[in-house]
């Protein structure tokens, strides 16, 4: 019976350090954005370092490409996208899909920006996007500042019409215009 009792213990310890292990912390407005290097759907590579002390920064990551929800988001960034470039901002969608799977879904909605992938799941698990239960990103649009601070996370998103959430929401911030 000792022995029973002390696997049980094991047992739980271990669930409960498994379980604090795969706990991410969310980045929030303030925080310092995680750099990244993630390949887009055009074939560069980008890196959020890059953009510092130049250009915000927004990426609206979705769960899944072909899909319902993320072609409708994809299409709304590529119909109003002129909208979003009044201000002086990079954006991409991400997903953490692989990069041939986004490239064929940009190709295929003819895409005027990238896509970012992450099929490794570091930068949506460093971000707090991850939903690691379901192996997907939430659709959450992250927006950070020139000098690299997350000014605004938005977890609310209404995909047919995200682009003209993301140009009122860059204008709340004070972005600037070019």
């Amino acid at each position: 019976m000792k022995k029973m009792t002390r696997l049980t213990g094991i047992i739980a310890a271990a669930l409960i350090g498994g379980f604090a292990a795969s706990a991410q912390a969310e980045v929030k407005a303030g925080d310092m954005a995680p750099d990244f290097s993630l390949k887009g759907s055009d074939g560069k590579t980008y890196k959020l370092s890059d953009f510092r002390g130049k250009q915000a920064v927004v990426i609206a990551w979705y769960p899944k490409a072909f899909t319902g929800g993320c072609t409708k988001e994809c299409i709304s960034l590529r119909e109003s996208g002129q909208i979003i470039r009044k201000f002086n901002v990079a954006y991409f969608t991400a997903s953490c899909d692989p990069v041939k799977k986004n490239t064929d879904f940009a190709k295929s909605l003819n895409l005027d920006y990238p896509i970012l992938s992450d099929p490794s799941k570091k930068t949506a698990k460093a971000f707090g996007v991850l939903n690691e239960q379901r192996g997907f990103s939430q659709r959450w649009t992250y927006f950070i500042g020139k000098d690299g601070k997350v000014l605004h996370v938005q977890k609310k998103v209404n995909a047919a019409g995200h682009a003209g959430e993301i140009a009122k929401k860059l204008a709340e911030l004070g972005v600037e215009k070019k």
